[in-house]
Protein backbone atom coordinates (compact mmCIF):
# COMPACT_ATOMS: atom_id res chain seq x y z
CA UNK A 1 0.00 0.00 0.00
CA UNK A 2 1.22 3.49 -0.75
CA UNK A 3 2.42 5.65 2.11
CA UNK A 4 2.93 9.37 2.52
CA UNK A 5 6.44 9.29 1.08
CA UNK A 6 5.24 7.39 -1.96
CA UNK A 7 2.57 9.97 -2.62
CA UNK A 8 4.66 13.11 -2.56
CA UNK A 9 2.28 16.06 -2.65
CA UNK A 10 -0.85 13.86 -2.90
CA UNK A 11 -2.85 13.18 0.30
CA UNK A 12 -3.88 9.62 1.05
CA UNK A 13 -7.58 8.72 0.76
CA UNK A 14 -9.69 9.52 3.80
CA UNK A 15 -12.04 6.70 4.76
CA UNK A 16 -12.93 3.69 2.65
CA UNK A 17 -11.25 3.59 -0.76
CA UNK A 18 -9.81 0.91 -3.06
CA UNK A 19 -6.11 1.84 -3.09
CA UNK A 20 -4.14 0.14 -5.87
CA UNK A 21 -1.13 -1.72 -4.55
CA UNK A 22 1.87 -1.17 -6.81
CA UNK A 23 5.61 -1.25 -6.37
CA UNK A 24 5.93 1.97 -8.35
CA UNK A 25 6.93 5.03 -6.35
CA UNK A 26 6.25 8.55 -7.55
CA UNK A 27 9.45 9.97 -8.95
CA UNK A 28 11.37 6.69 -9.08
CA UNK A 29 12.37 7.35 -12.72
CA UNK A 30 13.14 11.00 -12.08
CA UNK A 31 16.48 12.71 -12.58
CA UNK A 32 17.31 15.02 -9.67
CA UNK A 33 20.01 17.67 -9.90
CA UNK A 34 21.05 20.89 -8.23
CA UNK A 35 22.54 23.88 -10.08
CA UNK A 36 23.40 26.46 -7.46
CA UNK A 37 20.08 27.63 -5.95
CA UNK A 38 18.05 25.90 -8.69
CA UNK A 39 16.88 22.32 -8.36
CA UNK A 40 15.55 19.90 -10.97
CA UNK A 41 13.31 16.88 -10.48
CA UNK A 42 12.31 15.70 -13.97
CA UNK A 43 10.84 12.46 -15.24
CA UNK A 44 13.06 10.50 -17.57
CA UNK A 45 12.27 10.22 -20.47
CA UNK A 46 9.00 12.24 -20.55
CA UNK A 47 10.57 15.61 -19.76
CA UNK A 48 13.57 15.11 -22.02
CA UNK A 49 11.60 14.00 -25.09
CA UNK A 50 8.87 16.61 -24.59
CA UNK A 51 11.26 19.45 -23.81
CA UNK A 52 13.68 18.76 -26.65
CA UNK A 53 10.83 18.32 -29.15
CA UNK A 54 9.28 21.62 -28.15
CA UNK A 55 12.61 23.42 -28.41
CA UNK A 56 13.18 21.88 -31.87
CA UNK A 57 9.71 22.95 -33.00
CA UNK A 58 10.23 26.55 -31.89
CA UNK A 59 13.60 26.70 -33.67
CA UNK A 60 12.10 25.27 -36.89
CA UNK A 61 9.10 27.62 -36.95
CA UNK A 62 11.28 30.67 -36.28
CA UNK A 63 14.02 29.78 -38.78
CA UNK A 64 11.71 28.64 -41.61
CA UNK A 65 8.46 30.62 -41.14
CA UNK A 66 7.38 30.45 -44.81
CA UNK A 67 7.81 26.69 -44.98
CA UNK A 68 6.03 26.30 -41.63
CA UNK A 69 3.14 28.50 -42.79
CA UNK A 70 2.76 26.45 -45.97
CA UNK A 71 2.73 23.18 -44.04
CA UNK A 72 0.24 24.38 -41.43
CA UNK A 73 -1.98 25.84 -44.14
CA UNK A 74 -2.23 22.38 -45.71
CA UNK A 75 -2.55 20.47 -42.43
CA UNK A 76 -5.62 22.13 -40.91
CA UNK A 77 -8.20 21.59 -43.72
CA UNK A 78 -6.82 18.12 -44.44
CA UNK A 79 -7.37 16.94 -40.87
CA UNK A 80 -10.77 18.56 -40.35
CA UNK A 81 -12.21 17.24 -43.61
CA UNK A 82 -10.89 13.73 -42.96
CA UNK A 83 -11.64 13.26 -39.27
CA UNK A 84 -14.68 15.49 -38.65
CA UNK A 85 -16.98 12.47 -38.23
CA UNK A 86 -14.61 10.85 -35.75
CA UNK A 87 -14.42 14.01 -33.62
CA UNK A 88 -18.21 14.39 -33.57
CA UNK A 89 -18.88 10.77 -32.60
CA UNK A 90 -16.20 10.80 -29.88
CA UNK A 91 -17.59 13.99 -28.31
CA UNK A 92 -21.07 12.43 -28.24
CA UNK A 93 -19.66 9.42 -26.34
CA UNK A 94 -18.16 11.72 -23.69
CA UNK A 95 -21.47 13.55 -23.08
CA UNK A 96 -23.53 10.37 -22.84
CA UNK A 97 -21.00 8.75 -20.50
CA UNK A 98 -21.00 11.73 -18.11
CA UNK A 99 -24.79 11.98 -18.03
CA UNK A 100 -25.08 8.27 -17.28
CA UNK A 101 -22.63 8.58 -14.38
CA UNK A 102 -24.66 11.43 -12.87
CA UNK A 103 -27.81 9.31 -12.61
CA UNK A 104 -26.03 6.04 -11.77
CA UNK A 105 -25.11 4.71 -8.29
CA UNK A 106 -21.47 5.50 -9.14
CA UNK A 107 -22.33 9.16 -8.64
CA UNK A 108 -22.16 8.62 -4.87
CA UNK A 109 -18.43 7.82 -4.92
CA UNK A 110 -16.44 10.58 -3.21
CA UNK A 111 -13.14 11.74 -4.74
CA UNK A 112 -10.49 11.38 -2.07
CA UNK A 113 -12.18 8.63 -0.08
CA UNK A 114 -15.52 8.24 1.70
CA UNK A 115 -14.61 10.75 4.44
CA UNK A 116 -12.82 13.39 2.31
CA UNK A 117 -13.92 17.02 2.52
CA UNK A 118 -13.55 19.68 -0.25
CA UNK A 119 -10.34 21.69 -0.30
CA UNK A 120 -12.09 24.79 -1.68
CA UNK A 121 -15.46 26.43 -1.24
CA UNK A 122 -17.88 26.66 -4.16
CA UNK A 123 -16.98 30.24 -5.09
CA UNK A 124 -13.22 29.71 -5.35
CA UNK A 125 -13.62 26.26 -6.92
CA UNK A 126 -16.05 27.40 -9.58
CA UNK A 127 -13.98 30.49 -10.39
CA UNK A 128 -10.84 28.41 -10.94
CA UNK A 129 -12.41 25.71 -13.10
CA UNK A 130 -14.32 28.25 -15.22
CA UNK A 131 -11.40 30.62 -15.75
CA UNK A 132 -9.11 27.76 -16.71
CA UNK A 133 -11.67 26.09 -18.96
CA UNK A 134 -13.11 28.87 -21.08
CA UNK A 135 -11.61 32.28 -20.35
CA UNK A 136 -9.92 33.54 -23.50
CA UNK A 137 -12.27 31.56 -25.74
CA UNK A 138 -15.39 33.28 -24.41
CA UNK A 139 -13.80 36.68 -24.89
CA UNK A 140 -12.73 35.92 -28.46
CA UNK A 141 -15.77 34.01 -29.73
CA UNK A 142 -18.61 35.39 -27.57
CA UNK A 143 -19.55 37.98 -30.18
CA UNK A 144 -17.78 36.57 -33.23
CA UNK A 145 -19.43 33.18 -33.48
CA UNK A 146 -23.15 34.06 -33.12
CA UNK A 147 -22.73 37.09 -35.38
CA UNK A 148 -20.87 35.01 -37.97
CA UNK A 149 -23.46 32.22 -38.08
CA UNK A 150 -26.27 34.77 -38.26
CA UNK A 151 -25.00 36.61 -41.31
CA UNK A 152 -22.30 34.48 -42.94
CA UNK A 153 -22.06 35.04 -46.70
CA UNK A 154 -19.56 32.16 -47.08
CA UNK A 155 -21.87 29.16 -46.92
CA UNK A 156 -21.13 28.16 -43.32
CA UNK A 157 -24.77 28.21 -42.17
CA UNK A 158 -25.31 25.53 -39.45
CA UNK A 159 -27.61 22.79 -40.76
CA UNK A 160 -28.23 24.96 -43.81
CA UNK A 161 -30.07 27.66 -41.83
CA UNK A 162 -31.80 30.49 -43.68
CA UNK A 163 -29.83 33.65 -44.44
CA UNK A 164 -31.09 37.02 -43.17
CA UNK A 165 -29.27 39.18 -45.76
CA UNK A 166 -29.42 39.34 -49.53
CA UNK A 167 -26.17 39.47 -51.49
CA UNK A 168 -26.24 43.27 -51.44
CA UNK A 169 -26.69 43.33 -47.65
CA UNK A 170 -30.42 44.04 -47.51
CA UNK A 171 -32.16 42.55 -44.47
CA UNK A 172 -34.77 39.84 -45.17
CA UNK A 173 -37.21 40.43 -42.30
CA UNK A 174 -38.95 37.06 -42.66
CA UNK A 175 -35.69 35.17 -42.07
CA UNK A 176 -34.37 37.15 -39.11
CA UNK A 177 -35.96 35.23 -36.21
CA UNK A 178 -34.98 31.77 -37.51
CA UNK A 179 -31.46 32.85 -38.43
CA UNK A 180 -30.94 34.33 -34.96
CA UNK A 181 -32.35 31.25 -33.22
CA UNK A 182 -30.09 28.88 -35.14
CA UNK A 183 -27.02 31.12 -34.75
CA UNK A 184 -27.34 31.11 -30.96
CA UNK A 185 -28.16 27.38 -30.81
CA UNK A 186 -25.19 26.48 -33.03
CA UNK A 187 -22.88 28.61 -30.90
CA UNK A 188 -24.17 27.08 -27.66
CA UNK A 189 -23.52 23.62 -29.09
CA UNK A 190 -19.80 24.43 -29.18
CA UNK A 191 -19.66 25.83 -25.65
CA UNK A 192 -22.06 23.79 -23.52
CA UNK A 193 -22.27 20.05 -22.76
CA UNK A 194 -19.72 18.68 -25.23
CA UNK A 195 -16.59 20.64 -24.25
CA UNK A 196 -17.29 20.39 -20.56
CA UNK A 197 -17.84 16.64 -20.88
CA UNK A 198 -14.42 16.38 -22.51
CA UNK A 199 -12.86 18.25 -19.58
CA UNK A 200 -14.83 16.21 -17.05
CA UNK A 201 -13.59 12.87 -18.42
CA UNK A 202 -9.93 13.79 -17.90
CA UNK A 203 -10.52 15.52 -14.57
CA UNK A 204 -12.55 12.62 -13.17
CA UNK A 205 -10.00 10.03 -14.31
CA UNK A 206 -7.10 11.93 -12.74
CA UNK A 207 -8.91 12.65 -9.48
CA UNK A 208 -10.21 9.09 -9.12
CA UNK A 209 -6.93 7.30 -9.75
CA UNK A 210 -4.85 9.77 -7.77
CA UNK A 211 -7.00 10.65 -4.76
CA UNK A 212 -8.79 7.32 -4.41
CA UNK A 213 -6.31 4.81 -5.81
CA UNK A 214 -3.07 6.40 -4.56
CA UNK A 215 -1.44 6.68 -8.00
CA UNK A 216 0.58 9.66 -9.33
CA UNK A 217 -1.38 12.66 -10.59
CA UNK A 218 -0.48 11.93 -14.20
CA UNK A 219 -2.45 10.99 -17.32
CA UNK A 220 -0.92 7.51 -17.43
CA UNK A 221 -2.36 6.60 -14.02
CA UNK A 222 -5.87 6.43 -15.48
CA UNK A 223 -4.77 3.51 -17.65
CA UNK A 224 -3.78 1.21 -14.81
CA UNK A 225 -6.99 -0.89 -15.19
CA UNK A 226 -6.08 -1.44 -18.86
CA UNK A 227 -2.26 -1.72 -18.80
CA UNK A 228 -1.50 -2.76 -15.24
CA UNK A 229 2.14 -2.35 -14.24
CA UNK A 230 3.05 -1.68 -17.89
CA UNK A 231 1.64 1.80 -17.38
CA UNK A 232 4.95 2.76 -15.72
CA UNK A 233 6.92 1.80 -18.84
CA UNK A 234 6.98 3.06 -22.41
CA UNK A 235 3.21 2.84 -22.90
CA UNK A 236 2.82 5.29 -20.03
CA UNK A 237 5.68 7.47 -21.29
CA UNK A 238 3.96 7.73 -24.67
CA UNK A 239 0.60 8.66 -23.10
CA UNK A 240 2.17 11.43 -21.02
CA UNK A 241 4.23 12.78 -23.94
CA UNK A 242 1.10 13.01 -26.12
CA UNK A 243 -0.65 14.79 -23.24
CA UNK A 244 2.20 17.32 -22.97
CA UNK A 245 2.08 18.09 -26.70
CA UNK A 246 -1.72 18.38 -26.71
CA UNK A 247 -1.66 20.69 -23.71
CA UNK A 248 1.16 22.86 -25.00
CA UNK A 249 -0.32 23.47 -28.44
CA UNK A 250 -3.84 23.89 -27.09
CA UNK A 251 -2.54 26.58 -24.76
CA UNK A 252 -0.46 28.17 -27.52
CA UNK A 253 -3.59 28.51 -29.64
CA UNK A 254 -5.41 30.27 -26.84
CA UNK A 255 -2.45 32.53 -26.11
CA UNK A 256 -2.16 33.40 -29.80
CA UNK A 257 -5.86 34.25 -29.99
CA UNK A 258 -5.58 36.29 -26.82
CA UNK A 259 -2.61 38.25 -28.17
CA UNK A 260 -4.43 38.97 -31.43
CA UNK A 261 -7.55 40.15 -29.60
CA UNK A 262 -5.65 42.26 -27.07
CA UNK A 263 -3.70 43.88 -29.91
CA UNK A 264 -6.90 44.53 -31.86
CA UNK A 265 -8.46 46.14 -28.79
CA UNK A 266 -5.43 48.35 -28.25
CA UNK A 267 -5.61 49.46 -31.88
CA UNK A 268 -9.37 50.02 -31.73
CA UNK A 269 -9.28 52.03 -28.52
CA UNK A 270 -5.81 53.55 -28.38
CA UNK A 271 -4.53 53.47 -31.96
CA UNK A 272 -1.66 51.05 -31.28
CA UNK A 273 -1.11 49.33 -34.65
CA UNK A 274 -2.09 45.69 -35.02
CA UNK A 275 0.88 43.59 -36.14
CA UNK A 276 2.70 40.37 -35.40
CA UNK A 277 5.45 42.43 -33.77
CA UNK A 278 3.05 43.98 -31.27
CA UNK A 279 1.48 40.56 -30.61
CA UNK A 280 4.90 39.07 -29.92
CA UNK A 281 5.64 41.90 -27.48
CA UNK A 282 2.29 41.24 -25.79
CA UNK A 283 3.03 37.54 -25.45
CA UNK A 284 6.46 38.28 -23.96
CA UNK A 285 5.03 40.80 -21.49
CA UNK A 286 2.13 38.65 -20.41
CA UNK A 287 4.33 35.56 -20.10
CA UNK A 288 6.55 37.60 -17.77
CA UNK A 289 3.49 38.41 -15.62
CA UNK A 290 2.56 34.72 -15.67
CA UNK A 291 6.02 33.87 -14.38
CA UNK A 292 5.37 36.06 -11.33
CA UNK A 293 2.13 34.18 -10.77
CA UNK A 294 4.03 30.89 -11.14
CA UNK A 295 6.38 31.92 -8.35
CA UNK A 296 3.43 32.74 -6.07
CA UNK A 297 1.98 29.23 -6.34
CA UNK A 298 -1.56 27.87 -6.79
CA UNK A 299 -3.33 29.71 -3.97
CA UNK A 300 -1.38 32.95 -4.24
CA UNK A 301 -1.31 33.02 -8.06
CA UNK A 302 -3.92 31.11 -10.07
CA UNK A 303 -6.66 31.24 -7.41
CA UNK A 304 -6.35 35.01 -6.92
CA UNK A 305 -6.19 35.74 -10.64
CA UNK A 306 -9.15 33.43 -11.33
CA UNK A 307 -11.29 35.29 -8.80
CA UNK A 308 -10.24 38.64 -10.32
CA UNK A 309 -11.20 37.27 -13.73
CA UNK A 310 -14.60 36.17 -12.54
CA UNK A 311 -15.29 39.52 -10.91
CA UNK A 312 -14.37 41.53 -14.01
CA UNK A 313 -16.22 39.13 -16.33
CA UNK A 314 -19.40 39.37 -14.24
CA UNK A 315 -19.18 43.17 -14.19
CA UNK A 316 -18.80 43.32 -17.98
CA UNK A 317 -21.60 40.80 -18.44
CA UNK A 318 -23.99 42.76 -16.20
CA UNK A 319 -23.09 46.02 -17.94
CA UNK A 320 -24.03 44.58 -21.32
CA UNK A 321 -27.22 43.04 -19.92
CA UNK A 322 -28.53 46.31 -18.50
CA UNK A 323 -27.37 48.68 -21.22
CA UNK A 324 -28.47 46.46 -24.11
CA UNK A 325 -31.88 45.72 -22.57
CA UNK A 326 -32.29 43.15 -19.81
CA UNK A 327 -35.77 42.03 -20.85
CA UNK A 328 -34.76 41.33 -24.44
CA UNK A 329 -31.59 39.53 -23.36
CA UNK A 330 -33.42 37.29 -20.90
CA UNK A 331 -35.89 36.48 -23.68
CA UNK A 332 -32.95 35.60 -25.94
CA UNK A 333 -31.51 33.40 -23.18
CA UNK A 334 -34.74 31.45 -22.82
CA UNK A 335 -35.07 31.11 -26.58
CA UNK A 336 -31.46 29.95 -26.85
CA UNK A 337 -31.88 27.28 -24.15
CA UNK A 338 -34.90 25.87 -25.96
CA UNK A 339 -33.19 26.09 -29.34
CA UNK A 340 -30.08 24.36 -28.00
CA UNK A 341 -32.13 21.53 -26.50
CA UNK A 342 -33.95 21.11 -29.84
CA UNK A 343 -30.90 21.32 -32.12
CA UNK A 344 -28.17 19.60 -30.07
CA UNK A 345 -28.97 16.17 -31.53
CA UNK A 346 -29.09 17.28 -35.21
CA UNK A 347 -25.91 19.33 -34.69
CA UNK A 348 -24.22 16.29 -33.11
CA UNK A 349 -25.10 14.00 -36.00
CA UNK A 350 -22.01 13.33 -38.18
CA UNK A 351 -23.89 11.66 -41.04
CA UNK A 352 -25.75 12.91 -44.11
CA UNK A 353 -25.08 16.62 -43.62
CA UNK A 354 -24.18 19.24 -46.20
CA UNK A 355 -23.03 22.09 -43.92
CA UNK A 356 -19.34 21.26 -44.44
CA UNK A 357 -18.19 24.79 -43.59
CA UNK A 358 -19.79 24.65 -40.16
CA UNK A 359 -19.08 21.00 -39.38
CA UNK A 360 -15.47 20.88 -40.59
CA UNK A 361 -14.38 24.50 -40.22
CA UNK A 362 -15.90 25.06 -36.79
CA UNK A 363 -17.10 21.93 -34.96
CA UNK A 364 -14.17 19.64 -35.82
CA UNK A 365 -11.73 22.41 -34.88
CA UNK A 366 -13.53 23.10 -31.61
CA UNK A 367 -13.64 19.46 -30.54
CA UNK A 368 -9.91 19.08 -31.33
CA UNK A 369 -9.21 22.29 -29.40
CA UNK A 370 -11.20 21.22 -26.35
CA UNK A 371 -9.57 17.78 -26.45
CA UNK A 372 -6.09 19.30 -26.68
CA UNK A 373 -6.97 21.51 -23.71
CA UNK A 374 -8.35 18.58 -21.71
CA UNK A 375 -5.09 17.40 -20.07
CA UNK A 376 -4.46 20.97 -18.91
CA UNK A 377 -8.00 21.81 -17.80
CA UNK A 378 -8.72 18.27 -16.59
CA UNK A 379 -5.65 18.08 -14.38
CA UNK A 380 -6.22 21.57 -13.07
CA UNK A 381 -9.85 20.75 -12.21
CA UNK A 382 -8.71 17.51 -10.58
CA UNK A 383 -6.18 19.43 -8.47
CA UNK A 384 -8.92 21.61 -6.98
CA UNK A 385 -11.81 19.09 -6.79
CA UNK A 386 -10.79 16.67 -4.07
CA UNK A 387 -13.63 15.97 -1.63
CA UNK A 388 -16.52 16.19 -4.12
CA UNK A 389 -18.76 13.26 -4.97
CA UNK A 390 -18.71 12.11 -8.59
CA UNK A 391 -22.30 13.35 -9.02
CA UNK A 392 -21.58 16.76 -7.46
CA UNK A 393 -18.38 17.00 -9.49
CA UNK A 394 -20.07 16.21 -12.82
CA UNK A 395 -23.07 18.47 -12.21
CA UNK A 396 -20.81 21.39 -11.32
CA UNK A 397 -18.28 20.74 -14.09
CA UNK A 398 -20.80 19.79 -16.79
CA UNK A 399 -24.22 21.37 -16.24
CA UNK A 400 -23.59 24.69 -14.47
CA UNK A 401 -20.78 25.92 -16.77
CA UNK A 402 -22.89 24.92 -19.79
CA UNK A 403 -25.75 27.14 -18.62
CA UNK A 404 -23.33 29.99 -17.87
CA UNK A 405 -21.74 29.70 -21.33
CA UNK A 406 -25.17 29.71 -23.02
CA UNK A 407 -26.09 32.81 -21.02
CA UNK A 408 -22.81 34.51 -22.00
CA UNK A 409 -23.40 33.78 -25.69
CA UNK A 410 -27.00 34.96 -25.43
CA UNK A 411 -25.87 38.25 -23.89
CA UNK A 412 -22.89 39.07 -26.11
CA UNK A 413 -24.00 37.25 -29.25
CA UNK A 414 -27.62 38.33 -28.93
CA UNK A 415 -26.59 41.97 -28.45
CA UNK A 416 -24.34 41.78 -31.52
CA UNK A 417 -27.08 40.21 -33.67
CA UNK A 418 -29.63 42.78 -32.49
CA UNK A 419 -27.20 45.53 -33.51
CA UNK A 420 -26.91 44.03 -37.01
CA UNK A 421 -30.69 43.80 -37.28
CA UNK A 422 -31.37 47.32 -36.05
CA UNK A 423 -28.45 49.03 -37.82
CA UNK A 424 -27.65 46.86 -40.83
CA UNK A 425 -26.12 49.72 -42.79
CA UNK A 426 -23.90 51.16 -40.05
CA UNK A 427 -23.39 48.24 -37.66
CA UNK A 428 -19.73 47.95 -36.57
CA UNK A 429 -20.33 44.26 -35.84
CA UNK A 430 -21.56 43.61 -39.37
CA UNK A 431 -18.67 45.62 -40.81
CA UNK A 432 -16.02 43.66 -38.89
CA UNK A 433 -17.53 40.17 -38.90
CA UNK A 434 -19.56 39.88 -42.11
CA UNK A 435 -18.49 42.59 -44.57
CA UNK A 436 -14.76 42.26 -43.75
CA UNK A 437 -13.84 39.28 -41.62
CA UNK A 438 -11.75 40.66 -38.73
CA UNK A 439 -12.60 38.26 -35.91
CA UNK A 440 -10.32 39.80 -33.30
CA UNK A 441 -12.33 43.07 -33.48
CA UNK A 442 -15.78 41.54 -32.97
CA UNK A 443 -16.03 42.15 -29.19
CA UNK A 444 -14.90 45.76 -29.44
CA UNK A 445 -17.24 46.39 -32.39
CA UNK A 446 -20.19 45.22 -30.27
CA UNK A 447 -19.14 47.37 -27.30
CA UNK A 448 -18.91 50.40 -29.63
CA UNK A 449 -22.69 50.40 -29.89
CA UNK A 450 -23.13 50.67 -26.11
CA UNK A 451 -22.40 53.52 -23.65
CA UNK A 452 -18.88 54.01 -22.22
CA UNK A 453 -17.35 52.06 -25.11
CA UNK A 454 -13.76 53.12 -24.40
CA UNK A 455 -14.03 52.07 -20.74
CA UNK A 456 -15.69 48.72 -21.43
CA UNK A 457 -13.26 47.99 -24.26
CA UNK A 458 -10.39 48.62 -21.85
CA UNK A 459 -12.00 46.22 -19.37
CA UNK A 460 -12.25 43.70 -22.22
CA UNK A 461 -8.54 44.07 -22.96
CA UNK A 462 -7.68 43.61 -19.29
CA UNK A 463 -9.88 40.51 -19.11
CA UNK A 464 -8.17 38.97 -22.12
CA UNK A 465 -4.76 39.65 -20.60
CA UNK A 466 -5.65 38.28 -17.16
CA UNK A 467 -7.24 35.17 -18.70
CA UNK A 468 -4.04 34.87 -20.72
CA UNK A 469 -1.94 34.95 -17.53
CA UNK A 470 -4.22 32.47 -15.74
CA UNK A 471 -4.05 29.99 -18.61
CA UNK A 472 -0.29 30.25 -18.92
CA UNK A 473 0.28 29.85 -15.18
CA UNK A 474 -2.08 26.93 -14.63
CA UNK A 475 -0.94 25.32 -17.90
CA UNK A 476 2.69 25.36 -16.82
CA UNK A 477 1.62 23.85 -13.48
CA UNK A 478 -0.09 20.95 -15.27
CA UNK A 479 2.67 20.27 -17.81
CA UNK A 480 5.26 20.37 -15.04
CA UNK A 481 3.27 17.83 -13.01
CA UNK A 482 3.15 15.46 -15.99
CA UNK A 483 6.84 15.86 -16.82
CA UNK A 484 7.84 15.49 -13.15
CA UNK A 485 6.37 11.99 -13.01
CA UNK A 486 3.21 13.04 -11.18
CA UNK A 487 4.87 15.14 -8.47
CA UNK A 488 2.78 18.19 -7.61
CA UNK A 489 5.56 19.92 -5.69
CA UNK A 490 8.39 19.78 -8.24
CA UNK A 491 10.99 22.60 -8.24
CA UNK A 492 9.72 25.97 -9.47
CA UNK A 493 12.39 26.38 -12.23
CA UNK A 494 10.68 23.58 -14.16
CA UNK A 495 7.39 25.49 -14.22
CA UNK A 496 9.33 28.57 -15.30
CA UNK A 497 10.72 26.55 -18.22
CA UNK A 498 7.28 25.41 -19.40
CA UNK A 499 5.69 28.82 -18.86
CA UNK A 500 8.42 30.38 -20.98
CA UNK A 501 8.09 27.85 -23.77
CA UNK A 502 4.30 28.17 -23.89
CA UNK A 503 4.89 31.78 -24.86
CA UNK A 504 7.64 30.85 -27.33
CA UNK A 505 5.45 28.25 -29.05
CA UNK A 506 2.65 30.81 -29.42
CA UNK A 507 5.15 33.29 -30.91
CA UNK A 508 6.55 30.64 -33.28
CA UNK A 509 3.06 29.71 -34.51
CA UNK A 510 2.03 33.34 -34.99
CA UNK A 511 5.15 34.03 -37.04
CA UNK A 512 4.80 30.76 -38.93
CA UNK A 513 1.29 31.23 -40.30
CA UNK A 514 -0.84 33.09 -37.77
CA UNK A 515 -4.30 31.80 -36.80
CA UNK A 516 -4.23 28.97 -39.35
CA UNK A 517 -1.04 27.49 -37.90
CA UNK A 518 -2.40 27.73 -34.37
CA UNK A 519 -5.50 25.81 -35.39
CA UNK A 520 -3.52 23.23 -37.38
CA UNK A 521 -1.35 22.25 -34.43
CA UNK A 522 -4.36 22.00 -32.12
CA UNK A 523 -6.07 19.55 -34.46
CA UNK A 524 -2.95 17.47 -35.06
CA UNK A 525 -2.35 17.01 -31.32
CA UNK A 526 -6.03 16.68 -30.42
CA UNK A 527 -6.54 13.78 -32.85
CA UNK A 528 -4.37 11.16 -31.09
CA UNK A 529 -5.50 12.35 -27.67
CA UNK A 530 -9.12 11.66 -28.64
CA UNK A 531 -8.27 7.96 -28.61
CA UNK A 532 -6.72 8.40 -25.16
CA UNK A 533 -9.96 9.96 -23.88
CA UNK A 534 -12.14 7.17 -25.29
CA UNK A 535 -10.04 4.58 -23.47
CA UNK A 536 -10.26 6.71 -20.31
CA UNK A 537 -14.03 6.22 -20.22
CA UNK A 538 -13.59 2.47 -19.82
CA UNK A 539 -10.86 2.98 -17.21
CA UNK A 540 -13.12 5.33 -15.18
CA UNK A 541 -15.92 2.75 -15.26
CA UNK A 542 -13.58 0.04 -13.99
CA UNK A 543 -12.20 2.35 -11.29
CA UNK A 544 -15.66 3.34 -10.03
CA UNK A 545 -16.73 -0.30 -9.94
CA UNK A 546 -13.91 -1.12 -7.54
CA UNK A 547 -14.69 1.95 -5.39
CA UNK A 548 -18.28 0.78 -4.89
CA UNK A 549 -16.91 -2.48 -3.46
CA UNK A 550 -14.41 -0.81 -1.12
Amino acid sequence: MADENTNTGIPLPEGASDIIETDYEIGQDNIEAQFGPFGLDIHNPVFLISGLSVVAFVVYALLAPDQAASFFGWLRPTLTSTFDGFFLMAANVFVIFCLLLIVSPYGAVRLGGADATPDYGYAGWFAMLFAAGMGIGLMFFGVLEPAYYFGTPWGDEPLGAVRPFTEDGTLIAANVAEAKRMALAATSYHWALHPWAIYAIVALALALFSYNKGLPLSIRSAFYPILGERVWGWWGHLIDIVAVFATLFGLATSLGLGAQQANAGLEYVYGIPSSVTVQVILIIGITAIALVSVLRGLDGGVKVLSEINMGLAILLLLFVVFTAGAVGIMTDFGTTLVAYAKEVVPLSNPFGREDDGYREGWTAFYWAWWISWSPFVGMFIARVSRGRTVREFLVCVLIIPSVVCIFWMSVFGGTAINDMIANADVSAVKANVIDAYRPELSLFAMLEGLPLASITSTVGIVLVIVFFVTSSDSGSLVIDTITAGGKVDAPVPQRVFWCTFEGLVAIALLIGGGLGSLQAMVISTGLPFTIVLLLMCWAIFRGLQSEMKA
